[in-house]
């Protein structure tokens, strides 16, 4: 399939270097055989590398990105634009920094990359470009690693210039990248009214499911009707497989503590107790894999945890002592995750089963309510936190949470979904 394939959702026009662009929304469409076939993956900006960035072709172009967004040959995607000719006048980076290196949470600043290329921080004093940087360019793209969750901030990022763009009335092209967890079904509760912050930006389900363009395509509905979107899709991707089980793709590390596919699974199984005295195995070789304290009986909380036959994982007795982040230099009892069946493997339900089993156990240790503002932010509710507080039955909670997610179904457009 060649970059010839385009279904042009507006009319079109000519800008002043006569290239023509759509005024609202480019979505690149497959007619070919199913990507299970032959197909290979190509990402948004392979496709953009076959067709020599003619898309690109006489535009000042700003890049929101980081040293994860490889071509597939592994290519940085800046240098692939700068060597096709692009006018690539500056880059953007979200939290972690474009080298992806820079620990959760920890400003950065502005730098510059091999001596010319500006690099502006996106997490710094201001997560929102800005307008005076926007006038020097006449697109901005947006290329980064998704893990499948919407407390990672970069699709965050992604609806802050999204914003920002729309009031430059500057037009944003995403080069759409494999959900590594798309094959996990949307769960969790949704991001309720006044709980919205930077690690709940988006209204989609906590596992959403969903790629960047496509979550890119849905904002433009709900919030940025004037914005001229362009979405560069991917060729051979489909919502069935996890991201490593394309021949050929290779998942690198898009911030430093999720180094797998299997770590993105099991994040959002664990990425709750970052609001608790819990460590989340951050310092330690397996972050989000593993969880404890030093207050835990390892034995005992699997015990608990084996009453309710959560699918796909089981759990194993650790010991850990964490060099940085929480009880750095102490040692953790605590429990190993396993996946046993990621097919039928459930994040949500694990996280709540694991909430109700430390409230239970240990609810002074755990302390939900010191952090309990940045538990609603992330759950998007602070109903998450009441629930587990009351001990309520896990099939309750889930069956709550179910509910959120099928609202959500019933009233976002199917037409934002690229992909089958």
């Amino acid at each position: 399939m060649t970059m010839n394939h385009f279904c042009f959702k507006s009319l079109m026009f000519k800008n002043k270097n006569l290239f023509l662009f759509p005024v609202l929304v480019i979505i690149v469409l497959f007619f070919a055989a199913p990507p299970s076939m032959a197909e290979p993956l190509l990402c948004g900006i392979d496709r953009l590398e076959a067709s020599k960035f003619q898309e690109l072709s006489g535009l000042r172009v700003g890049l929101i990105t980081n040293a994860a967004a490889l071509s597939q040959k592994g290519e940085p995607n800046y240098l692939l634009m700068l060597q096709a000719g692009v006018k690539l006048k500056f880059l953007m980076a979200p939290e972690h920094g474009f080298s992806a290196d820079v620990e959760a949470g920890k400003k950065v600043g502005s730098s510059v990359l091999s001596d010319t290329l500006q690099v502006v921080s996106l997490y710094g004093d201001s997560r929102k470009p800005d307008k005076g940087q926007l006038r020097k360019i006449d697109l901005l793209i947006f290329d980064l690693q998704d893990v499948g969750t919407r407390c990672y901030t970069y699709i965050s990022t992604m609806k802050y210039a999204m914003a920002a763009c729309e009031e430059a009335a500057i037009p944003f092209m995403v080069l759409d990248r494999p959900n590594p967890v798309i094959p996990l079904h949307p769960q969790g509760f949704m991001l309720q009214p006044g709980y919205e912050s930077f690690v709940g930006a988006v209204d989609i389900p906590f596992v959403h499911a969903m790629t960047v363009g496509e979550i890119a395509l849905l904002l433009k509905e709900q919030c940025y009707r004037k914005l001229d979107l362009r979405v560069i899709a991917m060729q051979g991707y489909g919502r069935h497989k996890f991201a490593d089980e394309y021949e050929g793709f290779n998942f690198r590390t898009p911030s430093p503590n999720i180094r797998t596919v299997e770590t993105a699974i099991l994040y959002p199984a664990t990425v709750f107790l970052e609001a608790t005295t819990v460590s989340e195995g951050r310092g330690t070789n397996a972050p989000f894999m593993q969880f404890g304290a030093p207050f835990i009986n390892s034995a005992e909380l699997a015990v608990a945890l084996s009453g309710y036959r959560l699918p796909g994982v089981s759990f194993s007795a650790v010991t850990f002592l964490p060099n940085s982040a929480k009880f750095s230099g102490e040692r953790c009892q605590g429990l190993k995750l396993k996946l046993t069946d990621r097919s039928v493997f459930s994040p949500f339900r694990t996280a709540t089963a694991l909430l109700l089993e430390l409230q239970r156990l240990y609810p002074r240790e755990i302390a939900l309510d010191k952090r309990g503002a940045f538990f609603d932010q992330l759950a998007g509710t602070p109903l998450f936190r009441e629930m587990i507080k009351k001990q309520l039955p896990l099939e309750t909670i889930m069956k709550k949470s179910r509910e959120d997610v099928e609202q959500f179904k019933r009233h976002s457009p199917a037409r934002t979904l690229i992909y089958h």
